[in-house]
């Protein structure tokens, strides 16, 4: 899929359910946000985006817990998870999605090399889902990947939670 597919697609899913998301995003900086609000009316669905870089700005705008830092790293389950659920308790949404990752060139580890990239979905009543993937390529290809895996996976879990 691309990614005006899948935003039109997500737009849809939204409208029918009269639903509206919000979305958390470190290294993918804004791109999610900005695809989102590429589509005319995304006013309707698409709520806030924020774009935490820092760990700072994840506790301060999300509440992530300094301990998640200290004991799994930004790039970890428990950040993702407690991005989605933070903003879903600051934000007037349905779904949120959450995005941390390295996209290179530098910063990866044995551990984490580049490319690896940690998603997390939360709605309402539900209980925040994580995902971790490995992506290929320079910069912009795992940053655009990112945002593509992100939006289809909130996209699946919109289909999954209606029945």
């Amino acid at each position: 899929m691309t990614s005006h597919s899948i935003v039109a697609s997500l737009a849809d899913a939204l409208t029918r359910r009269r639903q509206q998301l919000a979305c958390a995003e470190s290294c993918t900086g804004g791109l999610i946000a900005a695809w989102l609000t590429d589509r005319p009316g995304s006013s309707a669905w698409f709520e806030r985006g924020v774009v935490t870089y820092t760990n700072t700005a994840k506790s301060e705008l999300l509440g992530v817990p300094d301990d998640v830092f200290r004991e799994h790293g930004a790039v970890s389950a428990a950040c993702v998870a407690a991005m989605a659920s933070g903003l879903l308790q600051r934000a007037p949404v349905d779904w949120t999605l959450s995005v941390s990752g390295i996209a290179g060139p530098s910063g990866g580890s044995p551990d984490k090399p580049v490319g690896t990239v940690w998603f997390g979905w939360a709605g309402r009543g539900l209980a925040a889902e994580t995902e971790c993937r490995h992506f290929d390529g320079d910069r912009q290809a795992v940053r655009e990947a990112a945002a593509l895996h992100a939006l289809t996976g909130l996209l699946q879990r919109i289909d999954r939670a209606a029945g």
